[in-house]
């Protein structure tokens, strides 16, 4: 007889007792070890159920096969063709379990961009609900409340607002009290500044020489990218960028998070602005609006105020250094002075000149008692904020002042244009430098001092950095950057804390830090 698995006849036979059937006993061994039943029934079979078998010593016969030549080929022609045969088995299971595989692979990528294009949905609808949730109680206000109104739409309510001769609003202007504040402030700031000293903790033009691109964070969306305005508040490293998809963004440097999406704008977002030790942020638009952002604890920042001042796109935001107070420039040819607490446009200045131009660009001078404004038709004009004159103008640039930046030494003017930068001296009221980097079809998109007004960047279709000299000294570039965006339009320029890092904003939906390793935190993802 021969065994129930290998079809041999055994060496040592053994008889199972519940099915009776004949085993090898090395073999039958090793599957009771492994499974614990019978091989052919399978039914539980322990050693205990196993009996030998004794049999005499034989001489296992040669099977005929194996008594001839012919007989053997035979054989080994059989155990091929099996073997042929199994083989080509396999390898139909082989392209079964493929196929099954690859399909289940594509149904998993198809769930995951539903799962993906519903996420977004849900998203955007979030968006909207909040969106409508801020205008919704912001669009009825008490027809008598000055505060109220100004809550809901940033001026006073329609039955209280007076018009002129000329039809045009009657501002409540700025006040002797306001004067006084803006007035101390420029004295205690002034005083500060003639004991000014470069800070030790500044990073030394050896440093600056090193930097290299650190981070490259995704922060808008793609399918409208572009940062066009940006701003660090130094005492907690949070970055806030303007964005060409209607969003601003705060993110927190340090961490790489982004802390809050401020959505509510229906078009581009043209400046971003700290305010109030970025408890609030200003933020203006091209859909002709300004909104006053709070922070709150968890982190996010809720509409306050939406103010429709302006009849135009708003293209510049700055914020008065006291805290207290913001203005903000439109393609519409005015200027608004705004008091931040309660946004309330104290007054709207319009150019009596007869220039018809709109503005592009604005910016506090550090003491705050003046303002610089850069114009569509390539003019700089520098206010009186107490009396709202325009007390110069400086001319020779072409195209339009894309931006503008005063130097902490009081006395250095930085504008950018098509032409490049020029550097105007505030004591001489006179250009005593320019900066041509790029060729005529190539405008300079921004220009800005360091903290310190010991470095000055532009960038345009690359970035530069300029070690800051006096009137007659020469300038030197010591660190070019180029645009790693691919857009060749470095659209926003600033320096961090102590220039230990440089943040820049470009025509993609990145925000990109330059610095050394040590100094700007993790290596680019």
């Amino acid at each position: 007889m021969n065994c129930s698995i290998s079809g041999e006849v055994p060496e040592e036979p053994v008889v199972s007792k519940s099915s009776g059937l004949l085993f090898e006993k090395r073999l039958i061994e090793r599957h009771i070890s492994d499974y614990g039943k019978c091989p052919i029934t399978g039914e539980p079979l322990t050693m205990d159920d196993i009996v030998p078998v004794k049999t005499g010593k034989i001489v296992k016969p040669r099977p005929v096969q194996a008594a001839s030549i012919p007989g053997m080929l035979g054989m080994f022609q059989i155990e091929w063709d099996g073997l042929m045969l199994s083989n080509f088995a396999l390898e139909q299971q082989l392209h079964t379990a493929r196929q099954e595989l690859s399909h289940a692979l594509y149904q998993h990528d198809a769930a995951c961009r539903v799962i993906a294009r519903l996420k977004k949905e849900r998203d955007e609808a979030r968006a909207l609900l909040v969106q409508a949730e801020r205008q919704i109680p912001m669009s009825v206000a008490a027809p008598n409340a000055v505060t109220d109104a100004a809550l809901s739409n940033g001026k006073r309510a329609a039955e209280n607002d007076e018009l002129d001769p000329n039809g045009k609003r009657i501002r409540p202007g700025i006040s002797s009290s306001i004067i006084t504040e803006l007035t101390d402030c420029n004295t205690v700031l002034s005083q500060q500044r003639k004991k000014r000293q470069i800070p030790s903790t500044l990073a030394p033009v050896d440093a600056v020489e090193r930097y290299t691109q650190l981070t490259v964070n995704p922060l808008h969306r793609t399918n409208k990218p572009g940062i066009l305005s940006l701003d660090i508040l130094y005492s907690k490293d949070i970055i806030a960028t303007a964005g060409a998809d209607s969003n601003a963004v705060v993110f927190d440097r340090p961490s790489g998070q982004v802390v809050s999406t401020l959505s509510g704008h229906s078009k581009k977002v043209t400046s971003v602005k700290f305010a109030a030790e970025g408890e609030l942020v200003v933020t203006g638009s091209a859909d002709k609006t300004v909104r006053v952002w709070r922070g709150s604890e968890d982190g996010n920042y809720e509409c306050r105020h939406i103010l429709k001042d302006h009849t135009a796109e708003v293209q510049a935001v700055t914020v008065h250094a006291t805290n207290n107070y913001f203005v903000t420039a439109s393609l519409d040819n005015t200027w608004c002075f705004y008091e931040l607490a309660s946004g309330l446009c104290l007054t709207q200045v319009e150019d009596t000149s007869g220039s018809s131009e709109g503005y592009t660009s604005a910016a506090f001078h550090p003491d705050g008692l003046i303002l610089g404004t850069g114009t569509s038709g390539a003019l700089v004009k520098i206010w009186d904020v107490k009396s709202q004159a325009n007390v110069a103008r400086f001319d020779g640039h072409v195209g339009a002042v894309t931006a503008i930046s005063f130097s902490e030494n009081g006395y250095f003017l930085a504008t950018a244009a098509q032409d490049g930068v020029k550097l105007w001296d505030l004591r001489r009221l006179k250009n005593f430098r320019t900066f041509a980097p790029y060729d005529e079809n190539t405008p300079t998109q921004s220009v800005e001092f360091d903290h310190s007004g010991s470095y000055l960047a532009l960038g345009g279709s690359d970035i530069r950095v300029y070690q800051v000299a006096n009137v007659k000294s020469e300038w030197n570039c010591i660190k070019t950057f180029p645009d790693l965006s691919g857009t060749g339009k470095a659209t926003s320029i600033k320096f961090g804390p102590d220039a230990k890092y440089i943040a820049v904003g470009s025509m993609d939906r990145n925000l990109r830090i330059f610095g050394l390793p040590e100094d700007g935190g993790a290596l680019e993802s």
